[in-house]
């Protein structure tokens, strides 16, 4: 599976971005796909989540109420709708997918989780 994101750029406080993430090849029913972030010398931070099948959403508590997560599984295509941007929002957003073997409605945080990761998009958000 390749992921292909896009949709980040520079956006002032208080605006909106919309990022995209394209996976080719198959994703099955148990799969997880996720946001994460990253900001230079810091861990990759879990930003969203979606379960495949059952569109079971989770967020990290510095989004919630701000940023939305949904899938289009027509097109195999994860988004991320962020609004209300800070400063501190400003990172490269990666997708990734949790390959799962069987059905658990638990959405992981993990990075380790995730064995496939798109090549990221960088979001800057000035003040």
């Amino acid at each position: 599976v390749q992921l292909q994101a896009s949709g980040g750029g520079l956006v002032q406080a208080g605006g909106s971005l919309k990022l995209s993430c394209v996976a080719s090849g198959t994703i099955y029913a148990n799969d997880v796909m996720g946001w994460f972030r990253q900001s230079p010398g810091k861990e990759r931070d879990f930003v969203a989540g979606v379960g495949w099948r059952s569109n079971k959403k989770s967020y990290a508590d510095s989004v919630t109420g701000r940023f939305t997560i949904s899938r289009d599984s027509a097109t195999n295509t994860v988004y991320l709708q962020m609004n209300e941007l800070k400063p501190e929002d400003t990172a490269v957003y990666y997708c990734g997918i949790d390959k799962r073997a069987t059905y658990n409605p638990r959405i992981s945080e993990r990075s380790t989780s995730y064995a496939y990761w798109g090549q990221g998009t960088l979001v800057t958000v000035s003040s």
